[in-house]
């Protein structure tokens, strides 16, 4: 599971020493370990050197010469040194892998944490696959990078080191023929290996398109669409050719691969075979040169080609390698715009003043918010900062004010509900909570003082007590039915087969519209905030699940301050003071009659779209 890649790309580029010494500076928990890994790779090659040696004797000596007592200790020693080696590969496994593991975990905890401190822009433009994979297949090749690569790399080196000096002590003129012999053996291992490389690149991106189509469709939402557009049979035409074309890719690797074992095991026995006639003719023409010699020779050439033939790609390998570390850092080197300030302070026991003072506000640049290889399909457009979407608010909400948000789609009035959580900054301006600038207490205090309900609430896969936890994972039983109470649901829940322990569905999809929005109440509820945001919290809801939302609500927001978008009328008129948006500013404010007295904006909204929707 290489990263995908070009080889000769990679041999073009040089040694990041800066990625290399950060990849370094992760295993500073595991040197220890690391040292005993690279010691018992050093013991097993010197081990593993010694059954020829112990082989030779025993065809030259023990043999020749009758004695028994030398064969029984060659066999003893053949038996030990088998056993001696496979303990020592369980330990050296062991190393290798809870090093390997340990350091996935540290690679994907840190990443899981980084990406949760990212800006919402962050996750509006990235793709949800991309930057699993980097949570995935880039941590796990990073993990392999230091002890599959590197380790194989240090186990090559010394295996080579210590079978080409034994050979050359026992016969340097059958060792010379068997290096000689090398470029045989590298050749067909470089050129096939590159042929197989792209295999799997193309087999790896196939699979992706693969993976990507089946999360789509498999989701709830895609799922519903195949069915009401009738596409099963073309979806599975589509899914098919796929298939195929993975299957194909597979025959064409099997086969590469098989031709690439049956060139090296071609190469390996004329090797072994020009060993043997060199050496017997060394033997026939000089008696000092005994056969076991010869024999040992053979099985030293077996030990030899392999490990030569992956140090050849060492470079490649090595490279390939640190891609994966690259990308890693990659998503761990961007920078958070929000995030809690060195002298943040704690917002304790809020009370929900808060103000809007000469606020403008406009989407960062694309390169500010994401990572360009996470985005997928880019547009032409909108990579620089936006136009301005606010300009120049100013809003008081004493503790305890509804506040409710007007005006035509595009105006800014859920980007202006965002500034109060901090899922955005200003650009100019500032707004406060209890006379603190947002951007001056911590986030998660300011997390814990706010409350939203919007219009698709999100429920994860799990019951609708865990839902409910989520806001505060410590609440009792009788705090849950309190607040599914208030939010009107608990009837609906008891009436449930398994109650507070049903399983929602992914998104919640288990649930109505309605259920699912009383259910995001009584969350909230639970949180109990000094402020509450509610983004057309009824919007889609048929007449029933309004009329208990509503209920809810009131439930919700008594004695919060609360912020409201909406575009039904019901939910407006009791708002103690209604600001009307367009083009990013205040255009009119102050109380329902008086703003359909004045007869602008809001009374032709409250004649059109806000009369209709009440309808």
């Amino acid at each position: 599971m290489r990263p995908m890649g070009d080889a000769d790309e990679l041999k073009q580029r040089g040694l990041d020493r800066t990625v290399a010494r950060r990849a370094w500076g992760l295993t500073r928990p595991y040197r220890r370990r690391l040292v005993a890994f690279v010691a018992l790779i050093v013991l097993v090659s010197a081990v593993s050197a010694l059954p020829p040696l112990i082989i030779r004797d025993i065809i030259d000596v023990a043999i020749p010469g009758g004695d028994q007592t030398r064969l029984l200790w060659g066999f003893a020693g053949l038996v030990s040194i088998g056993l001696i080696v496979g303990g020592i590969s369980m330990v050296e496994r062991w190393l290798s892998s809870s090093i390997g593991e340990e350091l996935i975990l540290d690679l994907r905890t840190m990443l899981y944490r980084h990406v949760h401190t990212m800006p919402i822009a962050f996750f509006t433009r990235t793709q949800t696959g991309s930057l699993i994979t980097r949570l995935n297949n880039d941590v796990i090749g990073a993990q392999r990078a230091l002890t599959g690569t590197l380790g194989g790399i240090i186990d090559n080196l010394i295996g080579v080191t210590v079978v080409l000096s034994v050979m050359f002590a026992l016969e340097w003129r059958v060792t010379l023929i068997a290096v000689a012999l090398l470029p045989l053996f590298i050749i067909p291992a470089r050129i096939v290996g590159r042929r197989l490389q792209k295999l799997s690149r193309e087999s790896m991106g196939l699979n992706a398109e693969m993976n990507t189509v089946m999360t789509e469709r498999f989701h709830v939402a895609g799922a519903l669409l195949v069915k009401l557009f009738g596409r099963v049979d073309r979806e599975v035409e589509g899914f098919h050719d796929r298939a195929a074309q993975v299957a194909r890719i597979g025959v064409k690797q099997a086969i590469t691969g098989r031709t690439l074992f049956a060139a090296l095991g071609f190469v390996g026995a004329l090797a072994t075979a020009l060993v043997y006639l060199v050496g017997g003719l060394i033997v026939i023409g000089n008696p000092a040169v005994q056969v076991g010699t010869v024999v040992a020779l053979g099985l030293y050439v077996t030990q030899l080609y392999g490990p030569l033939a992956q140090l050849s790609n060492a470079r490649v390998d090595l490279m390939t390698a640190l891609v994966s570390f690259e990308r890693v850092f990659e998503v761990l080197d961007l920078p958070r715009p929000i995030e809690d300030a060195p002298d943040a302070v704690e917002l304790t026991e809020p009370r929900g003043h808060v103000r809007f003072e000469d606020v403008s506000f406009r989407y960062p640049a694309a390169g500010d918010a994401t990572l360009v290889s996470l985005e997928g399909p880019r547009s032409p457009h909108g990579e620089d900062a936006s136009d301005w979407i606010l300009r120049h608010v100013d809003l008081d909400l004493p503790p305890g004010t509804m506040l409710a948000l007007v005006g035509p789609s595009g105006a800014g009035k859920t980007t202006l509900s965002t500034l109060v959580s901090r899922l955005y900054d200003v650009t100019e301006g500032r707004v406060t909570l209890d006379g603190h600038d947002v951007r001056e207490v911590t986030l998660t205090s300011l997390a814990g003082a706010i409350g939203v309900v919007s219009q698709d609430p999100h429920l994860f896969h799990d019951s609708i007590a865990m839902n409910l936890r989520y806001a505060r994972p410590e609440a009792t039983d009788a705090e849950l039915v309190a607040a599914a109470r208030a939010a009107r649901i608990h009837d609906t829940i008891a009436a449930l087969p398994d109650g507070f322990d049903t399983i929602v569905g992914e998104r919640g999809y288990r649930l109505s519209g309605g259920e699912k929005q009383r259910v995001s109440i009584a969350r909230v509820l639970l949180k109990d905030p000094a402020v509450v945001i509610l983004d057309e919290a009824t919007a889609h809801l048929d007449t029933e699940s309004e009329r208990l939302v509503q209920a809810a609500l009131k439930e919700t927001l008594a004695g919060r301050t609360s912020i409201v978008i909406a575009h039904r009328l019901s939910t407006v008129v009791d708002a103690d003071e209604i600001a009307v948006l367009q083009g990013g500013r205040i255009v009119e404010r102050g109380a329902h009659g008086a703003l359909l007295a004045q007869g602008g904006l809001y009374a032709e909204l409250a004649r059109t779209q806000l009369v209709a929707n009440d309808a």
